[in-house]
């Protein structure tokens, strides 16, 4: 039910409703622990709204479209134009037209009460609520507290910048038009995957990049073939180069950038795409001994650090900004205060326990929505190295495969495992490639279940799949 007690006191009271607290509320209420919800945007949270899923809709049918493009029969047939308001349309539908009714209906199903409203700690295990109204509602864990707040976009303190009203993700995802000319700051997946959604949907996209490429925490080759496409397609990528300020003279006039090697660049938006900071800064952590505004350092169990009830999850403790990982924090800290509100004297605290989140050092999967896509688990080669470890890099072309080039004539690939000679297992695997995203998750099983070499050789791969670049790879790595 949506709460309405002014004091009210359970056993978990969760800050934030996005996957992650959604995900903690899920597994304290299967815990049988009572459980209070704040929220004080939508329920469900930026992943549902501004994030996850409106991007990936707009994805899925420019990537659709490139697919086809590359097979004789059909590639004539899809030479048009995409259709930019039923593309915008479906991702509307996507995010729920930025209602959270559905969501609601979930928390409640599951029996957690939800109070609309900015929450704040007041103390060891207080919580107020400021509801829209100015109601406040003060609420006691008798077990735990979850900051699941989340993490917000960055814009640089450049001069001008805000009155040129930059794009953030937030409006990069859920703008309603095409602009015309847009100019991405940042390489990381934000700038790619939208570099990806708005050129292809018409706009002449330029991007600045002030490392050396795109997608600087994968492999390499990652960055260089998603660039080449993007080249390819149209866009403007620019390294080297960094905005020093933004000026947009008249309210609906285009915005212009002046950059740091002297030259300038004019668009109709620019979007910012350039790192994110914790939503801790009005939650009341100065309450607590911490300070506002700052990542929360957890332990594996994701519990605040000094403390013995307040738990972190998600964005909010740094260790892995993304959303299945949060989820998958939320299912460890939700057992976690389970365990300790049972009693229980010791926790499952060994490498892959019941109650650490050991994933996040280890085994994070992700995937870029790109054309080509790019998707990795685990280490790059320089991580490995850096941390120490013994290792090779094994390296094949996918494009090299069968299922490969059936998948799409003139198909253009990479794939990387990082093996552990010592241990003869995998620290990292990363694929670079049309329709790779769906092969991620074998190499996650890979990496996280520490699966010796010698019984990935057993895991036969069918023909003809893209996923034989295992058996490649594994060919290559014994020489034979």
């Amino acid at each position: 039910m949506t709460a309405a007690s002014l004091n009210a006191e359970y056993d978990v009271v969760v800050i934030g409703a996005g996957p992650v607290g959604e995900n903690v509320a899920d597994r304290a209420r299967a815990a049988g622990l009572s459980t209070a919800v704040v929220e004080t945007e939508l329920i469900g949270g930026e992943c549902s709204y501004w994030a996850c899923m409106p991007s990936k809709a707009l994805l899925r049918p420019v990537v659709a479209r490139a697919d086809a493009r590359r097979l004789p029969g059909l590639g004539d047939a899809v030479q048009g134009p995409l259709d930019a308001a039923a593309v915008l349309a479906r991702r509307d539908a996507f995010a729920s037209h930025w209602k959270d009714d559905g969501q609601v209906a979930w928390l409640e199903g599951i029996g957690a009460d939800i109070y609309r409203g900015r929450g704040r700690l007041t103390g060891e295990k207080a919580v107020s609520v400021t509801a829209p109204d100015g109601t406040v509602h003060r609420l006691t864990a008798r077990q735990a507290v979850a900051v699941c707040t989340g993490s917000r976009a960055v814009v640089p303190a450049l001069p001008g910048v805000d009155e040129a009203r930059p794009w953030t993700s937030r409006e990069a995802t859920s703008a309603k038009k095409v602009p015309g000319r847009l100019v991405i700051v940042g390489g990381g997946v934000v700038g790619a995957e939208m570099a990806t959604v708005w050129q292809a949907l018409g706009a002449r996209v330029t991007m600045l990049i002030r490392g050396k490429g795109l997608l600087p925490k994968m492999e390499p080759f990652a960055g260089e073939l998603v660039a080449r496409a993007l080249t390819e397609a149209g866009a403007d990528i620019r390294t080297g180069v960094s905005a020093t300020s933004v000026r947009r003279a008249v309210p609906d006039g285009p915005v212009v950038a002046e950059l740091d090697n002297g030259g300038s660049v004019e668009a109709d938006e620019i979007l910012f795409a350039t790192g994110r900071a914790p939503r801790t800064d009005d939650v009341g952590l100065e309450t607590v001994g911490l300070t506002p505004g700052s990542w929360l350092t957890v332990d594996d169990s994701c519990l605040v650090e000094g403390t013995t009830w307040l738990y972190a999850v998600g964005d909010v403790n740094h260790r892995a900004l993304l959303t299945h990982q949060g989820k998958y924090q939320a299912r460890i800290a939700g057992a976690a205060i389970a365990a300790r509100a049972a009693g229980v004297p010791l926790l499952e605290t060994d490498r892959w326990g019941a109650h650490v989140a050991t994933a996040d050092h280890a085994a994070v999967p992700q995937v870029v929505f790109t054309d080509p896509e790019a998707a990795s688990v685990g280490l790059t080669l320089a991580e490995a190295e850096e941390s120490g470890h013994r290792v090779r890099a094994v390296d094949y072309d996918l494009a090299a495969v069968a299922g490969s080039g059936l998948y799409a004539d003139g198909y253009r690939g990479h794939a990387r495992m990082i093996v552990d000679l010592d241990r003869e297992f995998l620290l990292g695997v990363t694929f670079v490639g049309p329709g790779i995203g769906e092969l991620l998750h074998s190499a996650t099983i890979a990496v996280a279940g520490e699966v010796p070499i010698d019984r990935l050789w057993h895991a036969v791969p069918a023909y003809p799949t893209i996923s034989e670049i295992w058996l490649r790879l594994l060919e290559a790595y014994r020489g034979a």
